[in-house]
């Protein structure tokens, strides 16, 4: 069975972070790992406290994975400062870590800060060129790149600024435009578009964490990165068309969406 680690933050309601990125990997059919970077006190409303681990207990938890069961894919998410980032950095280089997939996690959906501002200049330094693709949405394409982004030829032209600069592949996600959900892949030149049918579905707490743990799962089973993020997109979009409502509150964010519900059968590439 092929594996998968994830490294990131917690969330105790179940829908993003480490919870999300587990269901995720095991409906994809990889043996999930995971590396806790904080513990965060949130759900599908907003965060509340973030507790981060330190960096040598950061260090343990990888040294345990890689010496005991290598992963085949790696999957980073939320790092909230510089020592973290700089321990997963100098391990994942030590260990000759591979298909890693850099989700830059900046803001939670709810609008929640999760990084510090000199983290951001560390993780496109140190995590940016290790990783075979990176998937931020639209705001934190804009911070990467340094543009504003109000269209497709504007994804376009951030996501190639975004992959020369840093040297890895980037899928842009266009969940936050206005009109589409319309994904863009640029990877060394090539640009490829994964159209999306916009889903009017409230419950889009931890669809971030939900696709980049898919695509890294599908890496670690041998498929292109073409095709992983195609049948992350699939996967993702079958999830949310679900339209499973969990919550008995009375705020639409209170339906709290368990996105790592939808199964589907894996084949391996062959």
């Amino acid at each position: 069975m092929k594996t998968a680690l994830s490294i990131a933050g917690t969330d105790p309601s179940g829908g993003a972070g480490i919870q999300a990125d587990i269901k995720t990997m095991t409906m994809n059919h990889v043996f999930a790992m995971t590396a806790v970077t904080a513990l965060v006190a949130q759900n599908t409303t907003g965060v509340t406290a973030i507790s981060e681990v330190t960096p040598s207990f950061l260090k343990q938890q990888l040294d345990a994975v890689f010496e005991d069961i290598f992963p085949d894919a790696v999957k980073i998410g939320m790092v909230a400062s510089v020592p973290l980032i700089e321990v997963i950095a100098a391990t994942l280089c030590g260990r000759g870590a591979k298909n890693i997939v850099v989700d830059p996690v900046m803001v939670a959906t709810s609008g929640d800060k999760l990084i510090a501002d000199d983290a951001v200049a560390a993780l496109t330094k140190e995590l940016l060129p290790l990783a075979a693709v990176t998937t931020p949405n639209i705001p934190e394409a804009e911070i990467l790149s340094g543009r504003t982004i109000a269209s497709e030829a504007d994804m376009a032209a951030a996501a190639k600024e975004i992959g020369e600069t840093y040297g890895c592949a980037v899928l842009l996600k266009g969940g936050h435009s206005v009109s589409d959900a319309n994904d863009l892949l640029y990877d060394g030149g090539d640009i490829r578009r994964f159209p999306g049918k916009r889903i009017q579905n409230p419950n889009t707490h931890g669809t971030g964490c939900t696709l980049s743990s898919a695509i890294a799962a599908n890496l670690a089973k041998g498929f292109s990165l073409d095709e992983a993020v195609s049948r992350a997109k699939e996967y993702i979009s079958g999830a949310l068309g679900a339209m499973l409502d969990l919550g008995h509150g009375s705020g639409p964010m209170d339906h709290a969406f368990c996105l790592s519900g939808a199964f589907r059968e894996e084949a391996d590439p062959s």
